[in-house]
C-alpha cells in the first residue's frame, strides 16, 4: 500500500515542478508583455506629438505662403525692395519649416521621427500579442496540470506540458521574431 502512495507522491512532485516551471515562464511572459505594452503606449504618444508638431509646421507654412501671395497682389507703388526683402525672408522661413536638419524640427525630419515611433509602437504591439497568447497558454497549462493532481488523469499533465511548450514558443517568437507569426494578429 505504501508503494502506491509513494508513487502518487512522486507523481505529485513532478506535477508540482511542472506547475512551478509554467508559473516561472508565466511571470516572464507577463513582465515582457507589460514592458511591450508600455513601450507601445509611449511610442504612440511620441508619434502623436510628432505628427501634431508636423501639422503645426504645415499650418505655419500655409499662413506664410498665403501672406506671400497677398503681398504679391499689392498695388504698384508699394516699396518693391521692402516687399522683396519680406518675401525672401518668408521663403527662408518656409524652407526652414520644411526641412531643418540642425534641429530635427522640419516637416521632413518630424515625419521621419513620427514614422520611426510608429514602427516601434507596431513592433511592441506585435510582441505584446505574442506574450499575451503565451501567458494564456501558461495559465491554461497550470490549470490542467493542477487538475491532474485532483483527478489523477495523466493526460492532463501532458496537455498542460504541451501548452507550456506552446507558450514558450510564443514567448520566443515574441522576443526574437515577432513578425514571423503575423497570422496570430
Amino acid at each position: 500500500m505504501s508503494g502506491g502512495h509513494g508513487a502518487v507522491e512522486g507523481s505529485n512532485k513532478r506535477v508540482a515542478l511542472l506547475i512551478s516551471v509554467l508559473a516561472l515562464f508565466l511571470a516572464f511572459s507577463e513582465t515582457l508583455g507589460k514592458a511591450s505594452q508600455t513601450e507601445a503606449l509611449g511610442a504612440n504618444v511620441e508619434a502623436s506629438n510628432l505628427w501634431a508638431f508636423f501639422q503645426a509646421r504645415t499650418i505655419r507654412m500655409t499662413v506664410i505662403r498665403t501672406a506671400d501671395e497677398a503681398v504679391a497682389l499689392l498695388p504698384p507703388g508699394t516699396s518693391q525692395e521692402a516687399i522683396q526683402a519680406r518675401r525672401a525672408d518668408w521663403a527662408k522661413t518656409i524652407a526652414r519649416y520644411d526641412s531643418e536638419p540642425s534641429t530635427g524640427e522640419g516637416r521632413k525630419e518630424l515625419s521621419a521621427k513620427a514614422k520611426a515611433a510608429e514602427e516601434r509602437r507596431d513592433l511592441s504591439l506585435l510582441r505584446y500579442h505574442h506574450y499575451e497568447l503565451g501567458s494564456a497558454a501558461f495559465q491554461i497549462g497550470i490549470v490542467l496540470a493542477s487538475a491532474e493532481v485532483i483527478t489523477g488523469i495523466t493526460a492532463l499533465v501532458f496537455a498542460g506540458g504541451a501548452l507550456g511548450l506552446a507558450g514558450a514558443v510564443l514567448l520566443g517568437f515574441g522576443y526574437l521574431a515577432p513578425h514571423a507569426l503575423s497570422f496570430l494578429h
